[in-house]
């Protein structure tokens, strides 16, 4: 008996053939998650980067309102030919010119009709299909045809039921007998005839196209009847072509002008907007235009309102890089905004919530009561189980009180909190589980407050704004174990603001009764507003948004830095390497410490007070107790242990096989030294910077660990990524590279609380991926029986659909092992930090324009508004 695979047509061996190379490419893929590189043709994949999704949807309108579609030259064709058609409409009204090609001078007429108040009977029917368009200035009149309102003419109900029969075969603007009998009888025109809009009177360029394409198609079917009717009535449509013929010398100008406007090549602003007056249409003709409109181009017209909206806002970038650089120093000429929005007030507690000291309820004054319910929120944190958080916590809190409550509240541990935790869980809630309609009241608030504060003026452009509002006071917490976890942070009040803005704008106002500390004009910073925060003197800013100019040019000019850092590195090198061998003790300390940063792209680390801050430390500020030296360990020579916490408390350790000769400095810089003694204690952070600043202008140490996290990104995705990859496969690979420079810059993370659940999850979703791929296998082979006993055409096609569905559930099944595997390999690791801050974004997006994959799966929407300014200059062939 001859095989299943055997009767197949050759389409359906096609189809098969296809289906067994995305097997071999899930097959292959698996083994990509094992290490190991595929070589799977799996371009099916590929798809075009983020840029080109993101720019080219739809049928927009460009500000001249001419559609920059893609069917808006098939639009400009039409009305080329048609500003002289009067004269096609004079010699036949059965001519192929007669699909409606004046526009134009139908436009003329209606800005006649328009400017009159009121017309006679219409001339002929282009001379009332000019759409509410007109008042937009379209130079296509194709598009105001598309879009036409109806007609005024019909005493005896005559109408237009869509925009298509105005372009058939007739000669006038009707495209059936109904039009033409309607016309011939019509003898009580409305007055005011212009042509006002439907009941969709400003369709898209998206409706319009697809209108053309729907009625050429009826135009082939209804040809016969048009030629007919044509005959019939052919003197009627010769006299009003005389009269309209008339109207249109006598507007010649009007022509003229509409012709420049629908030349490409002219220029939009010469586009003059016809004031149409708009009237309300009539109940008759109101029904079978919106009728027909909703039948035909219903989709087109509910997506246009959206891509038209995101037009808009491709329009409203600022490609402030196509610009000129100042290199003056001078960020802005012009800053205009209003200002930060504080916290809110405190609001009391309910009377039935209360406090308990010592087991007895105590009212509190507001400002104590305040303080206290900082800290029962936190009652459910390991803070509040920590003791210097407690001390620092109830010594700020006595500050706040009142002179009877420092007599009564002596002791924290007779403090009961329980009630005010209790209220504040039931807040909580009662936030979660909001309606509908009080979420979206909630949002539209929020709405209000960010077009209100969250935007400034900067040069004459609209820029959106980072932190608009002002940190409400709490506990200070820190990270690790912080001296000053515990504090309170007090409440920033307009007096301790110092606003920043240009001499000529509008000055912000502050809240009612108040004042701020200072208005600053210095355009050569970029902050909107500073303080200075009560708990470890730091100023605060107000800053722009990551994707602003701004910011965007910092970053740009970083990486920029980081490059030119490339072209010189060796040479630097070469520098530290003699420097070893110095006579001098700083200049050796200096070239090792240089040495370390490069090598292991260690942090400089600060200078900074003796218990004012955690105990974190960087290259500068090492300690002899974070180094262990060993002459040998595990097979290699001259080995250096690093333990110590770095920035945010996070422990770097690492075992580390240095040079010779680095080796031996650091025996000398420890020599007789104790465990809490620096070991570089000639170097410190602004030493090292100023001769960095010499050997290069603009490097500082912080440069060499964005040039080695990029560095490493560009060498790891060379090295890891395959073109024959799927998208998921390549996206692995990306991951893992960026994983390799989050590992050099120590970015590490606990693993979090959510782990296990959600890898059991996924496993779960693996295991049962796996019983479907089972049973559906399983039913291939019943169904390859049955069609094997009966040879019918069910048996067959029901043996394709097996197929299809397990071909579809094994690459399902692919792409969660590869989520599972990712996952795992991150737990501990934190890709985002460096991906955002020290990785040159043009590498990433080079490496998505090469290897086609959509730029979406490598940034989220936040990250590619700050790297617009790399998305649109980055080329595929772009190298670190």
């Amino acid at each position: 008996m001859a095989s299943l695979d055997d009767d197949r047509s050759p389409e359906s061996s096609k189809e098969n053939h296809s289906e067994a190379n995305e097997t071999a490419s899930a097959a292959d893929l698996k083994a990509k998650i094992a290490g190991v590189n595929t070589s799977a043709n799996n371009n099916s994949h590929a798809s075009h980067n983020g840029v080109v999704n993101h720019i080219s949807d739809g049928a927009f309108k460009s500000p001249n309102g001419v559609s920059s579609s893609s069917s808006s030259s098939k639009h400009k064709e039409r009305p080329k030919d048609g500003s002289s058609s009067s004269s096609k409409h004079h010699s036949s009204s059965s001519s192929s010119s007669s699909k409606h090609k004046s526009g134009s001078s139908s436009s003329s007429k209606h800005r006649e009709s328009s400017s009159g108040g009121s017309s006679s009977k219409p001339k002929d029917g282009s001379s009332s299909s000019s759409s509410s368009k007109h008042k937009e200035g379209s130079s296509s009149s194709s598009h105001r045809e598309g879009s036409s309102s109806k007609h005024r003419e019909d005493g005896s109900g005559s109408k237009h039921s869509s925009s298509d029969k105005h372009r058939d075969k007739d000669g006038s603007s009707s495209s059936s007998s109904k039009h033409k009998d309607s016309s011939s009888s019509s003898s009580k025109p409305k007055e005011s005839s212009s042509s006002s809009s439907s009941s969709k009177p400003k369709e898209g360029s998206s409706h319009h196209s697809k209108d053309r394409s729907s009625s050429e198609h009826r135009h082939s079917s209804s040809s016969d009847k048009h030629k007919s009717s044509s005959s019939s009535s052919s003197d009627k449509h010769r006299d009003k072509s005389k009269e309209h013929s008339s109207s249109s010398s006598s507007k010649s100008s009007s022509d003229k002008h509409s012709k420049k406007a629908e030349s490409p090549s002219k220029s939009p602003q010469k586009v003059v907007k016809a004031e149409v007056k708009q009237e309300p249409d009539s109940d008759e003709d109101e029904k079978p235009l919106a009728k027909k409109i909703k039948k035909e181009t219903g989709a087109a017209t509910a997506a246009a309102p959206g891509k038209k909206k995101k037009k808009d806002e491709e329009q409203e970038v600022w490609k402030w890089w196509e610009e000129e650089k100042r290199d003056d120093g001078v960020k802005w000429h012009f800053l205009e905004h209003k200002g930060p929005v504080f916290a809110p007030p405190y609001e009391p507690l309910p009377p039935d919530i209360k406090f308990y000291y010592n087991g007895k309820p105590m009212k509190l004054s507001p400002g104590t009561e305040e303080v206290a319910t900082f800290y029962s929120k936190m009652l459910d944190h390991d803070y509040t189980t920590k003791e210097v958080f407690n001390q620092n916590f109830f010594k700020d809190w006595r500050k706040v009180m009142t002179k009877e409550e420092k007599e009564i509240l002596t002791d924290l541990k007779k403090c009961n909190f329980t009630e005010l935790n209790e209220y504040f869980k039931v807040k909580n809630e009662e936030r979660k589980n909001m309606s509908k309609e009080e979420k979206l009241a909630r949002k539209k608030e929020n709405e209000e407050l960010v077009k209100e504060y969250g935007f400034c003026t900067i040069d004459g452009h609209k820029e959106k704004i980072g932190n608009f509002k002002i940190e409400p006071p709490g506990l200070f917490r820190g990270r690790g174990d912080h001296p000053k976890q515990g504090m309170l942070k007090r409440r920033v009040v307009p007096e301790d603001i110092i606003i920043n803005c240009s001499k000529d704008s509008k000055i912000p106002q502050p809240p009612e009764g108040h004042k701020w500390k200072e208005v600053r004009h210095d355009n050569h910073v970029t902050w909107l507003a500073s303080w200075t925060e009560n708990i470890q003197g730091q100023v605060k800013y107000i800053m722009l948004n990551a994707a602003s100019k701004l910011k965007g040019e910092k970053d740009w000019q970083k990486y920029e830095v980081a490059r030119r850092l490339h072209r010189s590195v060796d040479k630097i090198r070469a520098q530290y390497r003699e420097d070893w061998k110095s006579k001098e003790m700083r200049i050796r300390q200096r070239a090792v410490a240089l040495y370390f940063i490069d090598k292991l792209a260690l942090r400089a680390g600060n200078e900074k007070e003796e218990g004012e801050t955690a105990d974190t430390v960087g290259c500068c500020s090492l300690r002899v107790e974070h180094l262990t030296l060993h002459e040998e360990k595990d097979g290699k020579h001259f080995v250096v242990d690093f333990d110590f916490l770095g920035k945010d408390s996070i422990r770097y350790t690492n075992s580390v096989p240095v040079e010779k000769r680095v080796f031996k400095n650091l025996q000398l810089f420890m020599e007789n030294k104790q465990p809490e003694d620096d070991i570089f204690d000639r170097l410190n952070t602004t030493v090292l910077n100023k001769h960095l600043q010499e050997l290069m202008e603009g490097l500082t140490a912080k440069v060499f660990r964005t040039y080695n996290a990029s560095h490493t990104l560009q060498e790891q995705l060379n090295l890891l990524t395959n073109p024959d990859d799927s998208v998921a496969a390549k996206i692995l690979s990306y991951n893992r590279a960026n994983r390799a420079v989050a590992v050099l810059c120590n970015h590490q993370r606990a693993v979090p609380k959510t782990f296990a659940k959600s890898m059991e999850n996924l496993q779960n979703k693996i295991t049962a991926k796996k019983k479907e791929i089972k049973q559906v296998k399983k039913d291939i082979k019943d169904v390859k029986a049955d069609y094997k006993a009966t040879k019918t055409a069910k048996a067959r096609t029901m043996y394709e659909k097996k197929k299809k569905m397990l071909a579809r559930l094994e690459e399902q099944l692919v792409k969660l092992e590869v989520q599972a595997t990712d996952k795992d390999e991150n737990k501990e690791i934190a890709l985002g930090t460096s991906k955002l801050n020290y990785l040159d974004p043009r590498i990433s997006v080079a490496w998505c324009k090469k290897f086609d994959v959509p730029i979406e799966k490598i940034y989220n929407k936040t990250q590619r508004d700050k790297f617009r300014w790399a998305i649109d200059m980055a080329t595929a062939d772009f190298q670190f």
